[in-house]
């Protein structure tokens, strides 16, 4: 989603105004999503737009699953990410195991503490009668689960929540939805999307790539984990339910752990065989999912299977075009399409339900989409495209359904949605998801049709599910309760915790004011975020790169400070000290007076690192961890900045900084990649460091945080929940108690109401009473 910093960062790029970079925004994410955990993409982190020449190679289908180093996202208030790169190399088995169990011994949360999260707020919680300690205060939820007025490339303002990957309808009951979210699980519906719950919260991983109904009885329903959009790397297996999405088990692991689902389809005549697409081929089972067989090692996209079943024939959609199986996928042919491309960025296929014959296959190779249409036995070419489809995202946002009971309309969708005619032999095409009021957030995901009423499509796009009853030419969003927001960083008031402000991916900056239904605040991606503790009214946000603006209202209206641009991650880090701001990348661009002029002060780096994190210590003194592990500290002398090297805990990738309140001589740090130590602590100041990573589990750290109360007790937010020490963090305990399985990837800790923060990916943000 662009922002209003994009023309301009266009401009400084020498960039055509709206252009979008190589891939769009959604790519640069990546590659930080990947470079934040393997260091064979460090070196690639840094410049703002990276050559495809240069850059990294990725795991191409059936290559080892260890090949790579494992990694999975976090972030936290000090760990930006920068957008960008390929798609997502499978995580190693190694470390998605560790994930899962971790997942597994994560405290399971009760029923009572659900039901109260809508009414919640964090001033008014009762404080635990236990002893201060793991179990003895429980977290609760407090939103987002409506972000109103969220934004589009229309004249329409919607309700937003965050990306949906699919959703699915059940054949039997119209009303019963399934969503799947990129990763905050599966949530269910039984009253058509007005209220939603959460059914997944507890299981190994909560990134969701597909869900499907089993045709034969919609009480069975399975789900493929890992988002291959985006977080393919957090597979953890196949789901199933036996009561029609309310209760779910992992069904197989094996072989899915480290893979992203992209489809998921049960044969239409012989329930025990499944189809698997994912980022490492295509796979078969013939035990309703108990077991699976890699029958293509290529990548694959979609699928689509034949009313009369697979063995009639089976059309897939492969990283190396399309091919066509008459058994049931054991075996493929490739499929002869009208000047095709020499290669596919993505590749979708569709066919109509009530006439199987007509079939169309999507695509798009670099800047160009193409679309071809099979009535029979021949396959079309259909030139006549959409005016003004963007496919910079195809590989993240892409689709192709074909109206299930009319063979001449169908559904393309990119970073729009467009419905198309064919009138004789020519075609009319609509933009149905930018369109003036009647417009939805962008990045489309995936389309679904009511089973009763095929002009009823469920659209799934990085704001949430939205229905149509006519086709697409008006809307309703289904976001109510939904709570999927993916939270990059988190700010607050240090005089109350009922008002907070949290970057989020893709849906702008918002604002909590004690309830869960948050203010949309500034649109386009948020970024890093802080608040004047000394004035709180003033309040500071980035979008994404180098860019800064403030408020002095608390968000109701913003000033744009016109940083300089320098080399930095996607969501470099910001830190606010009074009067001093300052902004980290392979420079630091800092100012003493709020706003311009400012200064670029050279780290001294090297090329490719960059920060990553950054503390203030005082408007005179600021502390910055970068990407290949190192730990600067910038000091004001009256006259300028100097910059002195400290030791480094480790040369991998500092997620977060944290200083001692009580003795600003102590410092912690968090790492994200995985091996080795991943949480420091420094006595001196930086000068030696002391592992503390014994009795984590060996998985991403994302944040950490002091008890300003009590200098032993800190907390770290991992990929898998939170985790508090007593004692320095010679022993670390669970501090999960109600949190779901979702990426704990910020810390926040507001010192007079005594309450713990938590920004999650993709399950909004937590709060627990602290004793």
């Amino acid at each position: 989603m662009r922002s209003k910093i994009d023309a301009r960062s266009d401009r400084a790029k020498g960039r055509r105004k709206g252009k979008s970079p190589k891939g769009g925004k959604a790519l640069q994410r990546l590659l930080s999503y990947l470079e934040e955990r393997d260091p064979n993409l460090i070196p690639e982190a840094l410049p703002v737009d990276v050559p495809a020449s240069s850059r990294p190679k990725v795991r191409t289908a059936g290559a080892s699953l260890k090949a790579r180093t494992a990694k999975v996202t976090t972030r936290s208030r000090t760990a930006p990410v920068r957008r960008g790169g390929r798609r997502a190399p499978a995580a190693s088995k190694a470390f998605a195991s560790a994930l899962s169990r971790a997942a597994a011994k994560m405290p399971k949360r009760r029923a009572p503490a659900r039901r109260a999260a809508a009414k919640a707020r964090p001033k008014k919680m009762a404080r635990a009668a236990a002893p201060p300690g793991v179990g003895s205060t429980t977290w609760i939820d407090i939103g987002p689960s409506l972000i109103p007025k969220g934004q589009t490339y229309g004249s329409a303002r919607v309700d937003v929540i965050g990306r949906v990957a699919t959703v699915a309808v059940d054949p039997s009951n119209a009303k019963h939805l399934l969503c799947g979210s990129a990763n905050g699980g599966i949530w269910e519906s039984t009253n058509g999307g007005a209220t939603w719950a959460p059914r997944t919260d507890q299981m190994p991983t909560l990134a969701i790539g597909a869900v499907t109904f089993d045709p034969h009885d919609s009480t069975r329903v399975y789900a493929g984990s890992g988002e291959g959009n985006f977080y393919a790397s957090l597979g953890a297996g196949v789901y199933r339910s036996n009561d029609g999405g309310t209760t779910w088990t992992v069904l197989a692991t094996t072989p899915f752990v480290g893979i992203g689902f992209y489809d998921l389809v049960v044969d239409p005549i012989d329930r025990k065989i499944l189809y698997a697409a994912t980022s490492n081929g295509f796979y078969v089972s013939t035990n309703s999912g108990t077991s699976w067989s890699l029958k293509r090692s290529v990548k694959c996209w979609d699928i689509t299977v034949h009313p009369s079943g697979g063995t009639v024939e089976l059309l897939a959609a492969f990283a190396d075009g399309l091919f066509v199986s008459a058994n049931a996928g054991s075996s493929f042919a490739s499929v002869p399409l009208p000047s095709s491309p020499a290669s596919w960025t993505r590749l979708g296929v569709d066919r109509v339900a009530a006439a199987p014959d007509v079939a169309y296959a999507f695509a798009a190779s670099a800047s160009t989409a193409h679309l071809w249409r099979r009535s029979g036995t021949s396959w079309t070419k259909i030139t006549s495209l959409p005016a003004g489809m963007n496919v910079t995202q195809a590989w993240y946002d892409w689709y192709v359904a074909a109206s299930p009971t009319d063979n001449k309309e169908v559904y393309l969708g990119a970073i729009d949605a467009y419905r198309g005619r064919l009138t004789g032999s020519s075609w009319q095409w609509k933009n149905i998801t930018t369109n003036g009021t009647n417009s939805i957030h962008p990045d489309q995901h995936s389309l679904s049709f009511a089973p009763d009423d095929s002009k009823v499509i469920y659209a799934c796009n990085d704001g949430g599910v939205y229905r149509s009853n006519n086709s697409g030419n008006n809307w309703t969003a289904l976001n109510a309760g939904l709570g999927i927001t993916e939270v990059e960083y988190l700010a607050s008031d240090p005089n109350t915790a009922t008002w907070l402000m949290a970057g989020t991916q893709d849906n702008g900056t918002i604002r909590y004011v004690g309830a869960t239904t948050w203010e949309h605040i500034a649109d386009g991606d948020g970024g890093d975020c802080g608040v004047n503790q000394l004035d709180p009214d003033e309040v500071y946000h980035s979008f994404y790169n180098v860019s800064l603006e403030r408020s002095d209202n608390k968000g109701d209206s913003w000033i744009g400070l016109a940083p300089p641009q320098v080399p930095s991650l996607f969501y470099p880090p910001v830190e606010i000290s009074g009067a001093t701001l300052a902004i980290g990348g392979s420079s630091l661009v800092i100012t003493r007076t709020g706003g311009p002029p400012w200064t670029t002060v050279s780290l001294g780096l090297p090329s490719g690192d960059g920060a990553s994190a950054m503390r203030g210590i005082d408007a005179n003194t600021f502390l910055i961890g970068t990407v290949r592990g190192r730990i600067l500290q910038a000091a004001w002398n009256g006259t300028t900045w100097k910059i002195t090297s400290l030791t480094s805990p480790a040369p991998r990738y500092i997620s977060c900084i944290a200083v001692d309140p009580s003795n600003p001589l102590r410092i912690w740090v968090t790492l994200s990649q995985v091996g080795g130590g991943r949480v420091f602590r420094s006595d001196d100041s930086g000068a030696s460091w002391t592992d503390c990573s014994a009795g984590l589990p060996p998985i991403p750290m994302n944040a950490v945080i002091v008890d300003p109360a009590d200098h032993k007790r800190v907390w770290v937010a991992a990929d898998v929940g939170v985790y508090q020490t007593l004692n320095l963090g010679s022993s670390w305990n669970q501090f999960s108690t109600g949190l779901p399985n979702a990426m704990a990837v910020d810390l926040l800790f507001h010192k007079q109401d005594r309450v713990l923060f938590c920004g999650t990916r993709n399950r909004g943000v937590w709060a627990i009473q602290v004793p």
